[in-house]
């Protein structure tokens, strides 16, 4: 039970995190392209790939990897914003722009959560 209650405290600090990077982000880029969200999901890929490395290297036990990738990295990273972006793209028909943003992100945090993990 008190692993559960980790989560969702990690899960809420990673919702909040999430919300001010967006903020932060959104707020020094054009409208056009989704850049706060591509960069949540980009960091938060890398910060899991390390985390996945160091749990498998006996760095940190396999419950902060529950705490902090489940929890944090759960509420940080947001995959249902990617793929509402992805079609609000496809509705101002920048459908060239949809299809480099969802293959791009996809492509680009598996590529970064193999890093954090390899520099593990």
């Amino acid at each position: 039970m008190i692993t559960v209650l980790g989560v969702a405290l990690f899960g809420a600090l990673g919702a909040v995190c999430r919300s001010v990077v967006d903020g932060v982000i959104a707020a020094r880029t054009k409208v056009g392209f989704p850049w706060a969200t591509f960069a949540i999901n980009v960091s938060g890929s890398l910060l899991l790939g390390v985390l996945t490395a160091m749990t498998l290297e006996g760095d940190i036990a396999h419950t902060w990897l529950t705490l902090l990738g489940v929890g944090f990295c759960g509420g940080y990273t947001t995959f249902s914003t990617a793929s509402f972006e992805t079609v609000r793209l496809m509705q101002r028909r920048r459908f060239g722009l949809a299809v480099m943003y969802a293959c791009g992100s996809v492509g680009v945090t598996i590529a970064v959560a193999a890093l954090g993990f390899v520099l593990v």
